[in-house]
């Protein structure tokens, strides 16, 4: 199972090496008896044991089973909610919130996580703690707040709308806006905060009470000049849709991801291969959801257990047609245990069709083009890539069973540095 390395090294500058007996890369096939050479914060050399530098004076080593790159969480959300009700989201005060939040950001980098896509939520405020290094956590790429219409997936609908728009939806989570000059503005408010992606609420949702998953939201021009403003910017559109509506009105608009996706079809399909949009199918919430009966909203539980056959279909459809897929979970639930188990996701991707080196593919190298223009070098075991790094107890290629279960980690680096 060998293979070339693709990665020369930083003499002189090595400052540990991780000795492993199976190294997944990301992208390419996996090659035994690797090393990784860390070069402070970035990876100086990946590639075969027998070809790298030679051990300097004082350099640590660490020997593990498995190295990979540490995971993408491309659907993330840190709004420290107790509960599945997000009518909360109006009664909860953001310091109480982000500090419910804290724990859940600790947990997705224990869980081998070590950068998160966060499409809604407090991420845009805690970023700037995980880089000080004053909070564990994963690199946050936040979206800041959702554009959503006003009845849409992102409003709260039981609550009076002067209150809805008074409080933002608590934290910033959702701006709602009608019309292109009310969408402009929301787009140019979230790159104000340096947003570094623009999400959109493009069809209606689960969690939400009235409007309907399959129904479009955003007109054609709405989205149109979203998409224009943001790119602007160099930043991408992420679009939230379960319908098919809403689904073919972002594509033609020229989102770069879809999120759910669970009305997708073949017409569909070939239209996100065509434009290069990718998918992020997030069925770890909705698998979760089912099992939540009893305390989900009535009305969530049925829209859930609505489209959780056809997503399944869907996410098949994705993988025969070709449609590039990054993997994400939608986890919003604070304190739960779902924080740290993103990687199950991973599980339910190779269900829908894709190998298991596609599937990590999809967890990892995949996980920063969903950025476009903002994208880091990162996900990818590769000479001046960043040195976000996660060990293994076993191949996951031989067993499954890692996927989302922490206690399997045995090793986890960001930016170089051992995270204990």
């Amino acid at each position: 199972m060998s293979a070339p390395a693709e990665s020369t090294s930083s003499a002189g500058s090595v400052t540990h090496r991780i000795v492993a007996e199976v190294m997944i890369r990301g992208r390419g096939e996996p090659i035994e008896r690797a090393t990784v050479c860390l070069d402070g914060g970035t990876i100086g050399y990946a590639g075969p044991t027998a070809d790298a530098p030679a051990i300097g004076s004082g350099e640590s080593v660490t020997e593990v089973h498995t190295v990979m790159p540490g995971m993408w969480d491309c659907h993330a959300h840190y709004v420290g909610l107790p509960g599945v009700d997000l009518e909360m989201l109006g009664t909860t005060h953001p310091v109480t919130a982000t500090a419910r939040a804290v724990a859940d950001v600790t947990a997705t980098i224990r869980g081998g996580v070590t950068s998160v896509r966060e499409v809604g939520g407090l991420g845009l405020r805690m970023a700037p703690a995980v880089e000080e290094g004053r909070l564990l956590g994963p690199t946050i790429h936040a979206a800041g707040a959702i554009l959503s219409t006003t009845g849409g997936h992102g409003d709260i609908h039981s609550y009076p709308l002067d209150f809805v728009h008074a409080i933002n939806c608590s934290a910033d989570f959702s701006i709602l806006c009608d019309g292109v000059p009310e969408v402009l503005r929301a787009v140019r408010t979230n790159l104000r905060a340096n947003a570094k992606l623009i999400k959109i609420c493009a069809s209606g949702g689960v969690m939400s009470e009235i409007d309907h998953p399959i129904h479009q939201q955003f007109s054609d021009e709405e989205l149109a000049a979203i998409v224009a403003e943001a790119d602007r910017a160099e930043r991408i559109v992420a679009a939230h849709c379960h319908g098919k509506p809403g689904i073919m009105a972002a594509l033609r608009a020229g989102v770069h991801t879809i999120e759910h996706g669970s009305y997708l079809d073949e017409e569909a399909a070939e239209l996100m291969v065509e434009t290069g949009a990718m998918l992020v199918p997030t069925r770890f919430v909705i698998d979760k959801l089912l099992g939540m009966d009893e305390v989900l909203p009535r009305y969530a539980y049925e829209k859930g257990k609505a489209i959780a056959d056809v997503h399944e279909q869907a996410m098949k459809i994705a993988v025969a047609k070709g449609v590039r897929i990054a993997s994400g979970c939608d986890i919003f639930v604070s304190g739960s245990p779902f924080y740290g188990q993103n990687g199950e996701e991973i599980g339910h991707l190779i269900n829908a069709g894709l190998t298991d080196l596609e599937a990590i593919e999809a967890a990892t190298a995949n996980g920063p083009e969903t950025l476009g223009p903002q994208a880091p070098r990162s996900g990818q075991l590769v000479a001046g890539y960043d040195a976000d790094i996660i060990a293994l107890d076993t191949n996951p290629l031989d067993d499954r069973s890692v996927w989302g279960d922490p206690s399997r980690l045995t090793h986890i680096w960001k930016a170089g540095r051992a995270i204990d």
